[in-house]
């Protein structure tokens, strides 16, 4: 929520608008005018005996005025008393009473007189009172024996003292005694009992009365109530103790506080309640007070005049009271008389209206004479409340008293009438600076003076015209407003005022500036205790204002803690507390507005833990549990969970009993026999769960037979001989009793045999022993304590121990599908023969040889197991051309039984494994020899090997496929009429009768004619000569020293041929290099894209691996330059450099320089 205020608001201007009309109306202090009085003591003046007596009187007025007084209607010659004085230049008066003069010697009526030669002003009738504090009169006080459940009032009756004073009750211990609906003070000070009870019984009931003015106190006698009980005690229906009857009447006079009272006595106590007959009470205005036995109206008027009833009411029935209300009025002015000023041969009038109940009787006097008996003035008319003057003259100066009274009181003003002859005079300084924000009122004053009163013009600007028009407002007191102020209304504005006498002119200047605004307010935060708020306050504001930001917490200053943390834009709060709640508020104040915005904190944390644990309606198997909740710490509590502490079976240890929501307070439990119970509950909110309460008391409910027998009985054989009957033992509170045992029974299935029992404690398993194997047998278990048996348990089925299958599954077959699958059939074992739980069947298999290499090698057989009473399974996996064995086995809980004959079965041929190997020699011109291994596994028996190859040109496009196929017992093959230094790609595979294999590829190049090897190796033996090294270190050694000296040269302003000594230290023996010779293009192939990592090499032999054998020689580096010698092997740089290779073989390349040679060694 984001508020704004500003200095030139409307309300302020309103103010200020006020303001400058009084101003207006101010004549000049250099100029002739009658007094005004500025300031009087009040009209009822109460003073502290023991101190100096200041009756205060100031005015003003040119000349300045002198002053006289009277005391209760004549005159006070304040010389012939030697403890009176007045003030210099002023009219208050000191009456000394510290050095010895009495204050009640001064008790009176004053009225002061300020007069000078063109009048006199008066001020208030002055009624001066000391205080008084007089002491309690002795009295015997009579102890109060009253009855309980009766009324009792307690007498204060304080002396009346000036002003009256204020009245409570305290103990002798001086502490405040207890007030409530039953027992309350009422308005006049005593003490009232709607009904006694037992522990009202005191000796010390002590009125005191505090006189606030001569800040004493006055005690009354303590007074003595003694409560005697009766049993029973009789309730009794309302009756009120005040005020008495059943009517009664009340005079309030307007602007006052009206208080009404009623007190009742009754027992149950009675609630009062009010109501105005016939209307409403008067809302924002009313306020209940003294537990709603006193009724508050605030600032009353005439309509609040009418019946007010109270009604008090318990369950027996009600009593009431009528209050008649009337609300008189003492003056107050309608329209009280101004100060008039005129010049010579004008007119004008006073009034003086005002009104109250009953009407007051207006008359008027001049310079403290009632009119009727003052000097004449043909110029002036009295006409009831308003006097009218005509054509006046500089004689009809005075000062005129308007009294307006009833019987209630009475008002008096003070108005002048001056005559003056002025030109007009400016009274705002000129060049006044105005600033205001953009879209406020803007006001600009132009205080001025005049007789007569000017006429007030406006401009904007230098040579600006007269400002009119709907947006301006023109006031009486010279003031220009501008309604809405925006950014181009800044300027200069001018002030004209002129009359008859002359004319004047003043020049103010407005700047509206940008309003500040709050551009991120602060957030709704809810933080977890300890953590950490921040709230942000981005402003943005008028770059030639200053702004100032405070925070505030609950519209106060933020507390002194250094978890504070207020930074340019935001305020950060470290480890917040449950006491940082509230709101928070951002304030940005520059001189011409503020504006602010506000967010709320709140503090979250688990609860605070229940208390008031309380166990009630026990019986043997429920309790009511109650508890009242802890704070919940801003977060509501969702659940209680309730646990319990068994403290005969587990002591200290807590056990989950149950949950209820968070709006409940009471839960019944059910309870287990024979446990000693202590119970707890733990608050839950969003946060977190509080800390457990403190326990309950304890309660220890009685034994009983066992309500359960236990759970989760088995009947499984660990051996073949015996059956282990095994159980869940029960809990402890689960006994209901001392002498918790076990009754185990049993006996063989569908056999005509009678229950086998034995009685066992402490244990969870017994062991029967003799049986048959694999036998059902029925078993119980039943729980028992030293009251009795639990009730009969259910019966479960178990089995006596497993022995190992007796025989093999029979007719068992196989069916190959394909050559690496095959489905495996078997006939079932007879249960009986299984003796135990089927669990299912398990098939071995082995290799036994391959049919195609008719070698052994390590046997190694695999299972697979089919769960359940199955016939047929899935051998997958296995190897094509291939002679297996395999056997079955039942399977039971105790293992697994003798297998079945072996069965052999071989699979069919499959297309075999890539060659192992795919090697390329003896490039020559026009012809390569390719060698290679056979399939690693060949599935089969080969057929034959197919080759296929295709050229590869400079553009990396692939030529027309050759295919050729090869006898199966051929390894090798030279292939001829090849064309030369052509790149070849290769695709071989081999076959069996079910088709061909996986292939392998490779890549290889004819070797190029005698003349172009020859040059490309006399190019590479001269770069490896170390003659040609250490030429080229030369070369490079001078190019440096060249480089220094043409340096040196340079910085002297000279000049060195550089690129002359270079060229004549060039080496002639370089020759070009064709870029084609003996080279190797860049290669892509859309089936092969598996580059080799950077820096590797082929091997010389040219022999590639499987795996290898689709990569080229174009994939090692990023380019290849290299060739082959006689013999074939590769004898190639790698080179970072990767160029496309020339249309035509025979270009030449670029001669290296021997800087590029010398930069190859560095």
């Amino acid at each position: 929520m984001m508020k704004k205020k500003s200095v030139s608001a409307r309300k302020a201007s309103l103010v200020l608008f006020l303001c400058q009309m009084i101003s207006a109306l101010d004549v000049p202090l250099d100029l002739s005018q009658p007094p005004t009085i500025t300031q009087q003591s009040p009209k009822d003046y109460i003073v502290d005996p023991r101190e100096n007596i200041v009756i205060q009187c100031e005015a003003k007025g040119k000349p300045p005025p002198s002053f006289s007084w009277t005391r209760n209607g004549t005159h006070f010659d304040i010389d012939k008393d030697a403890q009176v004085t007045m003030k210099p230049n002023s009219g208050t008066l000191v009456i000394n009473i510290m050095n010895g003069g009495k204050a009640e010697a001064y008790e009176g009526v004053y009225q002061c007189t300020a007069r000078n030669e063109r009048g006199a002003a008066v001020s208030n009738n002055i009624v001066i009172r000391p205080s008084r504090s007089p002491l309690w009169t002795k009295e015997k006080l009579e102890p109060n024996h009253v009855r309980e459940g009766d009324s009792l009032v307690l007498h204060c009756r304080p002396p009346v003292g000036l002003p009256p004073p204020i009245i409570f009750w305290m103990d002798n211990a001086f502490q405040r005694l207890p007030q409530s609906e039953r027992v309350s003070q009422g308005l006049n000070g005593d003490l009232y009992f709607s009904n006694v009870q037992p522990e009202d019984t005191r000796e010390d009931y002590i009125c005191y009365a505090r006189f606030n003015h001569t800040q004493t106190i006055q005690q009354k006698q303590p007074i003595s109530v003694k409560v005697f009980s009766t049993k029973p005690v009789t309730e009794r229906q309302p009756v009120l103790l005040t005020p008495t009857g059943s009517t009664s009447t009340k005079v309030e006079l307007r602007g006052n506080v009206l208080l009404l009272e009623c007190i009742a006595a009754g027992l149950p106590t009675p609630v009062i309640r009010w109501i105005k007959e016939g209307g409403e009470l008067p809302a924002n205005r009313t306020f209940f007070e003294n537990f709603k036995k006193t009724l508050k109206i605030i600032d009353v008027s005439e309509a609040d005049s009418g019946n007010y009833k109270c009604i008090a009411r318990n369950r027996l029935g009600s009593a009431h009271h009528v209050i008649s209300v009337t609300v008189k009025a003492a003056p107050y002015w309608i329209t009280a008389p101004r100060n008039l000023v005129l010049s010579p041969g004008e007119d004008g009038t006073l009034i003086c209206r005002a009104n109250g109940n009953p009407k007051p009787d207006i008359s008027w006097l001049a310079n403290g004479v009632p009119i009727a008996i003052a000097p004449e003035d043909p110029s002036r008319k009295v006409d009831g409340d308003t006097i009218i003057f005509s054509h006046v003259q500089e004689r009809s100066s005075a000062v005129y008293q308007c009294n307006a009274s009833n019987e209630y009181g009475y008002l008096l003003a003070n108005a002048f009438v001056n005559v003056l002859a002025e030109p007009p005079r400016i009274l705002t300084p000129a060049n006044k600076l105005y600033q205001v924000i953009a879209d406020s009122p803007a006001l600009l004053d132009c205080a001025y003076f005049g007789s007569p009163k000017p006429e007030i013009e406006w401009f904007k600007g230098v040579k600006g015209s007269i400002l009119r028009g709907n947006e301006y407002v023109f006031h009486d007191n010279g003031t220009l407003e501008i309604p809405v102020a925006q950014k181009d209304s800044t300027g200069t504005y001018t002030c004209v005022a002129r009359n008859e006498l002359g004319k004047i002119q003043n020049e103010v200047h407005l700047e509206v500036k940008d309003p500040t605004m709050i551009i991120k307010q602060p957030e709704y935060k809810v933080i977890q205790r300890y953590g950490q708020a921040s709230f942000e306050c981005v402003i943005k504001h008028d770059s030639t204002l200053l702004p100032t930001i405070i925070w505030l917490k609950d519209n106060a200053e933020l507390p002194d803690d250094e978890r504070f943390l207020v930074g340019k834009d935001n305020l950060t709060i470290m480890n917040v507390t449950d006491k940082d709640d509230g709101t928070y508020t951002c304030i940005v104040n520059t001189t011409l507005d503020s504006v602010s915005a506000s967010a709320v904190l709140t503090v979250v944390a688990r609860p605070n833990p229940p208390f008031d644990l309380e166990l009630t309606g026990q019986l043997e198997r429920s309790v009511e549990l109650s508890w009242i909740p802890g704070d919940e710490n801003n977060s509501p509590i969702t659940n209680f969970v309730i646990e319990y502490e068994d403290g005969l079976h587990e002591p200290g240890v807590w056990h989950y009993q149950t949950e209820v929501p968070g709006t409940q307070t009471t839960v019944q439990l059910k309870l287990s026999p024979y446990v000693n119970y202590s119970f707890r509950v733990i608050a839950v909110n969003e946060i977190g769960r509080s800390q457990p309460s403190e326990p309950s008391e304890q309660y220890l409910t009685k034994s009983a037979n066992p309500d359960e027998n236990p759970s989760n009985v088995q009947g499984i054989g660990s051996e073949p001989d015996n059956l282990v009957i095994t159980w869940e033992s029960l809990k402890g509170f689960q006994s209901n009793g001392p002498g918790l045992q076990y009754k185990v029974s049993w006996r063989q299935k569908d056999v005509d045999d009678e229950w086998t029992s034995v009685i066992v404690a402490n244990v969870s398993k017994y062991i029967v022993s003799g049986t048959p194997t694999f036998v059902p047998y029925e078993i119980k278990v039943q729980a028992l304590n030293d009251l009795g048996y639990a009730p009969e348990p259910s019966e479960v089925i178990g089995h006596s121990g497993e022995d190992l299958p007796m025989v093999a599954p029979g007719n068992v077959q196989v069916h190959v599908i394909n050559s690496t699958l095959a489905k495996v059939h078997w006939d079932t074992v007879p249960l009986k023969t299984v003796r135990g739980h089927l669990q299912g069947y398990k098939v071995y298999y082995w290799k036994v040889q391959s049919l195609s290499r008719r070698s052994r090698r390590h046997v190694e057989k695999k299972i697979l197991t089919f769960r359940g009473n199955k016939t047929f399974g899935m051998l997958p996996g296995l190897e094509p051309y291939s002679s297996y064995k395999l056997n079955v086995r039942v399977v039971n809980g105790k293992g697994e039984g003798p297998a079945s004959p072996d069965k052999l079965f071989k699979t069919p041929e499959g297309v075999p494994s890539s060659p192992s190997f795919l090697r390329i020699t003896n490039p020559t011109l026009d012809s390569l020899t390719l060698e290679w291994g056979s399939p690693t596994h060949p599935n089969g028996v080969l057929t034959s090997y197919i080759l296929k190859f295709q050229p590869i040109n400079n553009t990396h496009e692939l030529g027309p496929l050759v295919e050729i196929r090869i006898p199966a017992n051929e390894s090798s093959l030279i292939l001829k009429n090849l064309n030369y230094s052509t790149r070849y790609k290769f695709y071989f595979n081999a076959q069996t009768s079910v088709g061909s294999g996986s292939q392998i590829t490779e890549e290889a190049i004819t070797i190029m004619d005698e003349g172009k090897m020859a040059m490309a190796s006399r190019q590479v033996d001269i770069a490896t000569q170390g003659w040609f090294i250490g030429l080229m270190c030369a070369v490079a050694l001078l190019i440096l020293i060249l480089l220094i000296v043409c340096f040196i040269r340079r910085n002297k302003g000279g000049k060195y041929p550089v690129k002359e000594k270079e060229d004549a230290h060039a080496d002639p023996e370089i020759q070009p290099m064709k870029e084609d010779d003996g080279t190797f293009g860049e290669y892509s192939d859309a089936e092969d894209h598996k580059p080799l990592k950077k820096g590797s090499r082929t091997p010389s032999d040219r022999t590639v691996k499987k795996e290898d054998s689709d990569d080229s020689l174009v994939d090692y580096g990023e380019g290849v330059n290299g060739q082959f010698n006689e013999d074939g092997s590769f004898i190639g740089q790698y080179s970072g450099k990767k160029e496309k290779e020339p249309a035509e073989g025979n270009e030449s390349s670029e001669a290296p320089s021997p800087v590029n040679a010398m930069n190859s060694f560095v």
